[in-house]
């Protein structure tokens, strides 16, 4: 007879919020076992040398790439990451967007520079650029000790708001004028905010862009926060971990397993085990069972785990209205990425716009114009592949870390939005997408082209490619139609409402279940907060006096 092997918690789910998390719970002394299904943990954080045989040598970040949101939390700090090999490279310009006509949008982190290089079209814009940024700065300030903290811990929010963060408040929102423009800024659109505060498309296209990376057109109500991801090119900067986004996984891997952790690869769980309405550990796959003393932590969407891996009577039980619930309430708007890596034998050259090599340090959008990034998202969301004139988000990786290729070589990462579904073709292609391996490769030879117009070297400079169409790209992360923030990040999925307000504490009317991850607050992207955050409850749940 096998014995069954017991930890204090079980944390589906190696991606680097799973791994964060059971790294506080280890120092804090409990056993903690990992189980991931894929054959490489890190979720979406993963650099693996993904085209072996046609580009040996090439390292590439199949999801994530460009770090902000972690350096607005204390996390690599309090875990002394760096003693575990992870390096962060900052870069420096941060953004390169050319335009058709010759022009192009240039940021560096510098902020008198970005306004010197937006001068040149427009006085008047690089005025209001640098008010523009200062707002968001001081509404960043102002809200982040939110994003450090459980949702709904009333008190510890309270507490979190030193003299600083309150005069950050006050700055943004300290008068009934500055507090109803507050709420309006939020509610609108980017599309508004843009049209009032900018008078050229050279600024306003790529601020579209970035805002637009939350998963949601422009024009969308409710989603201006996405206005941050500018704001955050200057302060506190954007960097990537030294051999790529998996470096980040791989610290946290040799931290977890230092302090006595253990993580299993392969491992697809099967069911959460409930019995008497209390989470007591998960079945996998092969059929082997693992059981939980203290708690089993759940890094998937809620989707995923409420609908297939816990017996309906079980969650009825703790609430009949949950199923339901999870499965109408929650909302995914149908769009995300197919995702191109090419291994280059020489950098894009854009010609027309002072072809300068360090404009390719960055990340580099093809925006041009709101119309042009509208089209790029609405058009997703209603099952179209908008590929008659793509918008890009690309890096070029091996400009700021030239050991992810054989030297002398580049790597190349695009991004390109794109509808889950396809309208019109349910029931064809992987998974009834409708996308196959045909489909996948000719809109990327539209998006290769679309580049070519800017960096005409580019088809002769690929020496090979992968291209991953929204159906695979959700498959191999085990995301709920592809989309790697698990839902929309909309204001209304947002803080204490997300995924829905009963579970979005980290915690499920289920006892010793808990959620983490990028359906959690604070949400999607690179920060390992709701990792933290999800620990800091279940150690208080411990009654365990934490310092963090």
């Amino acid at each position: 007879m096998t014995l069954m092997e017991t930890y204090d918690a079980i944390i589906i789910g190696a991606g680097h919020n799973g791994l964060v998390c059971a790294a506080y719970l280890l120092k804090a002394g409990y056993s903690v076992l990992l189980l991931e299904k894929r054959s490489v943990p890190g979720g979406a954080a993963t650099t693996e040398e993904a085209i072996p045989d046609d580009a040996p040598g090439f390292k590439f970040n199949l999801c994530a790439i460009d770090h902000e949101f972690i350096f607005l939390g204390p996390v690599i700090q309090e875990l002394e990451l760096e003693k575990y090999g992870l390096e962060y490279l900052f870069f420096d310009p941060t953004v390169f967007c050319p335009q058709p006509d010759g022009k192009y949008f240039l940021a560096h982190r510098d902020l008198d520079k970005t306004c010197a290089e937006i001068a040149r079209y427009s006085r008047r814009d690089a005025q209001k650029y640098r008010e523009f940024i200062q707002y968001w700065t001081d509404l960043m300030g102002a809200i982040c000790p939110i994003f450090n903290i459980p949702p709904q811990a009333l008190l510890e929010i309270i507490r979190a708001y030193d003299l600083k963060s309150l005069q950050k408040v006050f700055k943004v929102a300290g008068s009934p004028k500055k507090a109803m423009d507050f709420i309006r800024t939020m509610i609108t659109s980017p599309e508004d905010i843009l049209n009032e505060w900018f008078d050229t498309e050279v600024v306003k296209a790529p601020l579209a862009r970035l805002a637009a990376e939350i998963g949601a057109p422009p024009s969308q109500k409710g989603i201006t926060s996405g206005m941050m991801m500018m704001a955050m090119r200057h302060n506190p900067g954007v960097a990537r971990p030294k051999g790529g986004t998996g470096a980040l996984t791989q610290a946290l891997l040799k931290l977890v397993l230092a302090k006595g952790g253990k993580c299993l690869i392969d491992q697809t769980v099967k069911r959460v085990l409930v019995e008497k309405g209390v989470a007591v550990g998960v079945e996998v796959q092969n059929g082997t069972i693992y059981h939980a003393r203290k708690g089993v932590i759940s890094n998937l969407d809620a989707r995923r785990l409420f609908l297939q891996l816990i017996e309906p009577g079980a969650i009825d039980e703790a609430d009949p209205e949950l199923r339901e619930r999870v499965d109408r309430r929650i909302v995914n708007n149908n769009e995300t990425i197919l995702k191109i890596d090419c291994a280059l034998s020489e950098v894009p050259r854009f010609i027309n716009h002072g072809d300068r090599e360090e404009y390719s340090m960055g990340t580099i959008l093809i925006a041009d114009s709101m119309l042009h990034v509208e089209q790029a998202h609405a058009l997703p969301m209603m099952g179209q592949i908008p590929d008659s004139n793509p918008s890009l988000y690309l890096d070029v990786p091996t400009m700021l870390d030239p050991s992810m290729a054989p030297l002398g070589k580049h790597t190349l990462w695009i991004e390109f939005f794109a509808p889950y579904q396809i309208a019109g073709t349910e029931g064809t292609g992987l998974n009834g997408t409708g996308w196959t391996d045909e489909l996948k490769n000719k809109v990327a030879d539209r998006v290769i082209d679309k580049l070519a117009d800017y960096a005409p070297n580019i088809k002769q400079s690929i020496i090979a490619r992968r291209v991953e169409s929204p159906a695979e790209l959700g498959e191999r992360l085990g995301a709920y139609k592809g989309n790697y923030y698990h839902l929309d990040m909309t204001l209304d999925q947002m803080i204490f409402l997300r995924p829905l307000p009963e579970i979005a504490n980290y915690q499920t009317p289920i006892k010793n279940l808990y959620l983490t991850g990028a359906g959690t607050h604070p949400g999607g992207s690179i920060s390992g907060m709701p990792g933290r955050n999800c620990a800091r409850v279940f150690l208080k749940n411990q009654h365990f006096l934490f310092n963090f």
